[in-house]
């Protein structure tokens, strides 16, 4: 007979390993619902964004279907009103040629060897009352509304069915780093002169070489495009009605800062440090998309839309675009791109 301590120790090791093989099933059940409900959250986000992939891409199809119809009906009834001038001429030439025809069927007649002199005298007396006034119907089709450049035409009227149309933003000078030059109607900045004459107002860069624009956001969707070419050093993003402007600026999420930067390399500003996100940069342009309900900052290269980086946050407070062409970066710029 087995010695009881024996069975007891058994029984105590057989507790544990129930114990921890329950522990292994609570765990799985939890993974199980966590995927599961990560399942189901992803359905119905594809959903979401199914729907709203459906609905602006389909509001774009409708409207190009839409003008199209219009051009194509307009169009018709150009050629039909035209043709109808035609057709009316065409039926006064005939008129006429029939009369001609019959004019020289008379005169034939008159002409065979049959025909004595008396019939001859008097066809010849009669006057020839066929007063021939045809002429071409002249009326080529204008269609001068159907010769233009259609794609730009209706890239122009789409700008006004786009939920969000890009901002033709301006430069706020109250808020310009005193060694900046703004240009050209307020959209283009670079390095220039020391302005020593301006007043050192609450929101202005005085160390940091930026600029905001007079734009600010505190609801909806904003898209800006900023160009960049022949730029080695370059910041952009969007930062806080707050946020701090004198002396060092912290670019972080937490500082009220968010945005991208070129120097060596392209990099994303996060929280503790500079996260590369590409090894060279040589498009000519930059996008950026602001959801500020959504808390969402996402960069674009503007020339492929295709995305570089993306921040999402939550925003308590107005937000406004801000621009830097650099430190030590002469005779470059960066200017915003206006579309209308």
């Amino acid at each position: 007979a087995p010695v009881p301590e024996v069975v007891e120790d058994m029984k105590s090791e057989l507790k544990l390993r129930l114990i921890k093989l329950n522990w292994q099933k609570s765990m799985c059940v939890r993974v199980k619902s966590t995927d599961e409900q990560a399942k189901t959250d992803v359905k119905l986000k594809k959903q979401a964004l199914k729907e709203k992939i459906e609905d602006d891409v389909g509001a774009l199809v409708q409207f190009l279907l839409d003008e199209k119809d219009d051009l194509l009906e307009r169009l018709e009834v150009e050629a039909e009103a035209t043709i109808g001038l035609i057709d009316a001429n065409l039926k006064r030439v005939e008129s006429e040629a029939a009369k001609v025809d019959k004019a020289i069927t008379e005169i034939q007649n008159q002409l065979s060897d049959s025909t004595n002199f008396e019939s001859i005298s008097n066809s010849y007396l009669s006057p020839c009352h066929v007063n021939l006034g045809v002429q071409a119907s002249n009326s080529p089709p204008d269609f001068s509304e159907f010769t233009g450049p259609f794609q730009l035409i209706m890239w122009k009227k789409m700008m006004h069915v786009l939920h969000t149309m890009p901002q033709n933003l301006t430069l706020d000078l109250d808020t310009a780093h005193p060694s900046l030059a703004i240009s050209d109607f307020d959209t283009k900045v670079e390095e220039g002169r020391v302005r020593s004459q301006e007043p050192d107002m609450p929101q202005r860069f005085t160390r940091f070489f930026g600029v905001l624009a007079t734009a600010q956001y505190s609801s909806g969707q904003h898209y800006w495009e900023v160009d960049v070419r022949d730029k080695g050093v370059w910041y952009l993003g969007v930062t806080t009605e707050y946020s701090n402007r004198k002396g060092f600026v912290n670019l972080s999420p937490s500082a009220g800062y968010w945005s991208l930067c070129l120097q060596d390399r392209l990099y994303a500003n996060e929280e503790d440090s500079r996260v590369p996100v590409a090894d060279y940069w040589n498009s000519p342009r930059v996008s950026v998309f602001l959801d500020y309900d959504r808390g969402h900052v996402t960069f674009f290269d503007a020339v492929t839309m295709k995305r570089i980086y993306n921040f999402v946050t939550y925003f308590d407070e107005p937000v406004s675009p801000f621009f830097s062409p650099g430190k030590n970066d002469p005779g470059s710029r960066l200017q915003i791109c206006h579309f209308y």
